[in-house]
């Protein structure tokens, strides 16, 4: 947290629109707890990708819909290149299928356009902390779609060692690899060592997906 009072949080824009962009670097410009700073834009797919990998922003906010693609190819491409660039979906398109691409192709976060300014930046700094901003809702949304295409195998969470259901308890309350291992005394590495298991026994990708799966099967009842 001390960090990001000293340094600002480097986001890249990516939408096709450039008065979307101005209107966002607006919000942005003005906020100053945490500072954030737009250190980059692009209005395609290719400059999406181009402008992440010299940038090497710490979000990065993307559009679905682009010309020369979508916002999940792009998605697909940052995360494969940089994994740990973060990146938040801001979309005019409330679709659960949509939400499902978005999860699967790697981002954090899915925000509709008409999110008011002070909730877009409270989504850009917890997803700058590590955290998922994927609410209950979407989270159950993209559950079921895994399970109709067959994606979750049938995955249960009896199949995970203890150590590992506590692992995977932590990264669905939405702490990094870094706060997990701090919680239970181990290394980041041993951490990572543990979620690549998880994933292979859930057969999921991503650590949204795994999460999901856990909240739905702990707690049967939250939803």
């Amino acid at each position: 947290m001390s960090d990001n009072a000293r340094n600002p949080i480097r986001i890249l824009l990516v939408d096709d629109s450039e008065l979307v962009r101005r209107g966002i670097k607006t919000v942005l410009a003005a906020q100053s707890d945490p500072p954030m700073r737009v250190v980059g834009e692009a209005g395609n797919v290719a400059e999406a990708v181009s402008e992440s990998l010299r940038l090497k922003p710490d979000v990065v906010l993307m559009d679905i819909r682009l010309p020369d693609g979508t916002g999940f190819e792009a998605c697909r491409q940052i995360t494969q290149k940089q994994p740990e660039t973060r990146i938040v979906v801001l979309t005019s398109y409330s679709n659960d299928n949509f939400v499902y691409e978005a999860v699967t192709a790697g981002a954090q976060g899915y925000l509709m356009k008409e999110i008011d300014p002070a909730g877009l930046v409270q989504a850009l700094q917890d997803v700058a902390a590590g955290r998922s901003i994927l609410d209950p809702d979407a989270t159950t949304r993209v559950l079921r779609l895994l399970r109709g295409s067959g994606a979750e195998g049938g995955a249960d969470l009896s199949v995970l060692s203890n150590q590992e259901r506590r692992v995977l308890a932590l990264v669905a309350e939405g702490l990094t690899n870094k706060q997990v291992g701090e919680q239970l005394s181990l290394s980041e590495n041993t951490v990572k060592n543990y979620l690549v298991n998880v994933f292979e026994k859930l057969q999921v990708k991503r650590r949204a997906q795994a999460a999901a799966i856990y909240v739905q099967q702990a707690n049967p009842n939250r939803q």
